[in-house]
């Protein structure tokens, strides 16, 4: 059965099936039909952005915790400007769906030759772009528009990663045939006799198993599997430990949870109990460079269960077309149904516990102000249930191997690592959770990227705390190389004081610490946030965490061998 629509609004009715609740962006005057469209249509919000970069941002930090989210820019220009925090959405696991509002189609297929082109007639040129780091695109046009878009935004609603569509301006309110019924789309099975012949693979190795473990990373989070995997490891007693880009994937609190594992990067104990497993089964793992101890892990490769979306490689045996939810819960049902792999065969799993390590102390009169003191405070500050967002730099650093409290949702970008990235995707986890406490933490040289979005978050009236690190410059890269170097200087902006430029004076509460004591007075004051709270923190240019300078020695090392900055 088919009925009939204009394009725009199919688009739209399937984005809002998919969960989408609000489209990012920028208007331009090739968009600005379909913004018409979305001003009238229920249940869809258009969520104005300072610059299209931002709006991409914002949408990849919407889609972290909604799931999926919708970027809309025009041609050319906009496309460009969005494109980095695309392809970062794409390198991160990430569902966002970007819209570009298009020349009309009259124009293209005559090549004229218009603004927000190369003024050459070429209209693929942005699509090729694109193409590098999408998983699907389409120009939408009358003939085959409702497939197209059923097309695409099923590749990114099975993937979960972003797509692209162009939208000519005359195309949008052309009406079209399309399906009466909108499900949502379907998820690939999982070919039957692979998806046995992995378990049964699994299942003989765990009962072989005496030191197994899991390694976990965002892959969890992105494909909801977060409840699969904790029974997974609850059944069996097997500890889990994280990566850095799949931190928070379980409960930090639980009996069973290790640490961060990065090879050698990890707290030794954990590197020995990854190294010396007989059984590694791991979710979704990429061993990126930042992530890896550059790459310095160290296990036997044939103890290796490598699960990834839709393949599952045992060792040597590689199972095609597995589908990763259906094979959990086929080991599931297996576990519960077989008596002969038995919690106790693998009891004693969990006896290698990495302790975590107490906090500092943080007395006002014995501990010194600087960052291993403020970290150690933040760790007592958080609180079940917060989303915390740590930019790339020493937050991202320290917060990575602070142990959060239950329900926690960590946001970073530690594969793309474009500074900057937190405060505009601030605004994306805002709206969709508006209701949990949200933490930011990003450097003065991270802020300073995307500052204007700060605006936006004020605009909405949100209550984030904000904790702005003014180291003054760029210490991450200080401790790589150019420690007293120009061009890891920048402008010392009074950042206390923005958010009463961007907004009315009484909109934020901004304060200024040098202190411990004005520290534990501003986190009171943040307590229970009422408005806005911005906290200005002022440390020295080399003031970092605990392990910043090795972090720092490694990076030198692996990117320049053995210069020594002469």
């Amino acid at each position: 059965m088919t009925t009939r629509k204009s394009v725009g609004t199919y688009l739209l009715e399937r984005l809002m099936k998919l969960g989408v609740r609000r489209i990012y962006g920028v208007p331009g005057d090739y968009n600005l039909e379909f913004l018409e469209l979305i001003e009238r249509t229920e249940g869809i919000a258009f969520i104005g952005n300072c610059n299209e970069l931002n709006a991409a941002y914002a949408a990849d930090g919407d889609a972290r915790l909604s799931g999926i989210s919708a970027v809309l820019t025009t041609y050319g220009v906009g496309d460009l400007s969005a494109l980095s925090a695309v392809a970062g959405s794409y390198a991160e696991g990430v569902a966002v769906i970007m819209i570009s509002g298009v020349p009309p189609q009259h124009a293209i297929t005559q090549r004229a030759l218009l603004h927000h082109t190369l003024a050459d007639g070429n209209y693929e040129n942005i699509m090729a772009c694109y193409a590098q780091f999408t998983v699907a695109q389409a120009r939408l046009l009358p003939q085959d528009a409702a497939g197209e878009i059923d097309r695409v935004l099923g590749a990114a609603w099975r993937e979960k990663r972003p797509v692209y569509l162009q939208l000519p301006s005359d195309t949008c309110c052309v009406s079209v045939q399309v399906p009466v019924e909108q499900d949502v789309p379907a998820p690939c099975g999982s070919d039957p006799i692979q998806l046995q012949a992995a378990v049964a693979n699994i299942m003989e190795r765990l009962a072989k198993a005496t030191q197994p473990v899991f390694l976990l990373d965002a892959l969890v989070r992105r494909f909801d599997l977060r409840e699969r995997v904790g029974e997974l490891s609850r059944l069996l007693d097997i500890p889990f430990a994280t990566l850095a880009t799949g931190k928070g994937a379980l409960c930090e609190t639980s009996p069973n949870y290790l640490g961060i594992y990065g090879g050698k990067a990890s707290a030794p104990e954990l590197y020995e109990r990854v190294r010396t497993a007989d059984c590694i089964i791991g979710l979704g793992v990429r061993f990126v460079d930042a992530t890896s101890g550059y790459f310095s892990y160290a296990f036997d490769p044939d103890a290796f269960i490598n699960i990834q979306a839709f393949d599952t490689r045992c060792g040597m045996d590689t199972f095609l077309g597995v589908v990763v939810a259906d094979l959990l819960d086929a080991i599931i049902a297996t576990i519960k149904d077989r008596r002969d792999v038995h919690p106790s065969s693998v009891a004693d799993a969990a006896s290698g516990q990495v302790p975590v390590p107490a906090p500092l102390p943080v007395g006002q009169d014995v501990t010194p102000w600087g960052q291993p003191a403020f970290w150690a405070r933040i760790q007592a500050f958080l609180r079940q249930g917060d989303v915390v967002l740590a930019d790339n730099g020493t937050s991202l650093v320290a917060l990575t191997h602070m142990r959060l409290p239950a329900e926690c949702h960590f946001i970073s970008q530690p594969v793309w690592a474009a500074i900057g990235y937190t405060l505009p995707a601030l605004l994306g986890s805002l709206n969709a959770s508006p209701d949990r406490r949200h933490l930011l933490f990003i450097g003065d040289g991270s802020f300073q990227m995307t500052a204007q979005e700060l605006s936006s978050v004020l605009r909405a009236g949100h209550k984030p705390v904000i904790f702005l690190l003014n180291n003054r410059g760029y210490t991450i890269e200080r401790m790589i190389l150019g420690e007293t170097a120009a061009y890891n200087d920048i402008a010392n902006w009074d950042y206390a004081g923005l958010p009463g430029v961007m907004a009315q004076q009484d909109a934020a509460l901004c304060l200024r610490v040098n202190s411990m004591p004005e520290l534990e007075d501003a986190l009171k004051q943040a307590q229970d946030p009422q408005r806005l709270v911005f906290i200005e923190l002022g440390f020295g240019p080399m003031d970092g965490p605990v392990g910043i300078s090795n972090f720092g020695g490694a990076v030198r090392h692996y990117d320049y061998g053995a210069f020594d900055g002469g």
